[in-house]
């Protein structure tokens, strides 16, 4: 998944209200850049980040800026959009790229099922039975390439869990899919100690044969590829 329009470098002055953030571009303007991550965003949203913007001229948009990456170190990055990965699984997995889902043909994203939920891809395919794959983007890191899910408590992650169990109860694929949106990371484990109740419901549906992927990304000012299997750790 390419961008839109190039990417410009900044300097984050402080990011707020959750969705908003100031920023400085390299020319020393001020301007307000849309954040599109609902998270706690724990160790990508400190003052002085190097972060790039995309720039906008849409009329309807207020903001002409949107937060997508923060550099680090050694030339890393982590994509903050929560709506790039279910762009880049759904190139992916129209295109075979994603490990165990060659023979499905057919990709439906946000297709409503269980309790007033939607899933995030609901695949199809002759002689295969429907895979119901529920997306996370995963951004936390605290230990170095290791990533972990969630950053905050999640109810509405939890409740995922518990519709996908009901899916492989009805004899359907029921798959939890972990997209890494780091390049520092090889390997994924659940941050348990931030949220034990999403913990233990993964625990609950893996019981009840809901599967674990977890990809790694590709990224770069220029766009956002899915990358290989990580290692899970839990």
């Amino acid at each position: 998944m390419r961008f839109q329009t190039e990417l410009v470098p900044a300097t984050l002055i402080r990011r707020y209200k959750r969705f908003l953030a100031d920023c400085r571009l390299e020319d020393g303007r001020e301007v307000v850049a849309h954040c599109a991550n609902p998270g706690s965003m724990m160790g990508l949203a400190e003052p002085g980040m190097r972060i790039w913007l995309e720039p906008n001229d849409d009329p309807k948009k207020k903001l002409k800026f949107g937060w997508r990456l923060v550099e680090h170190d050694g030339g890393h990055f982590t994509g903050v959009d929560t709506s790039v990965p279910n762009k880049a699984l759904r190139a992916a997995f129209e295109t075979h790229a994603v490990p165990g889902f060659d023979a499905y043909t057919t990709v439906r994203p946000e297709q409503k099922y269980g309790e007033g939920s939607r899933i995030d891809f609901l695949l199809q395919g002759d002689g295969v039975p429907d895979a119901y794959v529920e997306v996370k983007s995963v951004t936390l890191s605290r230990q170095n390439g290791l990533a972990e899910f969630p950053d905050s408590v999640t109810a509405r992650g939890a409740k995922h869990l518990q519709e996908l169990s009901r899916m492989a109860d009805a004899g359907h694929r029921a798959v939890m899919l972990y997209l890494v949106q780091r390049t520092d990371c090889d390997r994924f484990t659940l941050a348990s100690d931030i949220d034990p109740g999403y913990a233990a419901a993964y625990a609950a549906a893996s019981g009840a044969g809901v599967e674990t992927l977890c990809l790694g990304s590709h990224i770069t000012p220029a766009g956002v590829q899915v990358g290989g299997p990580l290692a899970v750790v839990i």
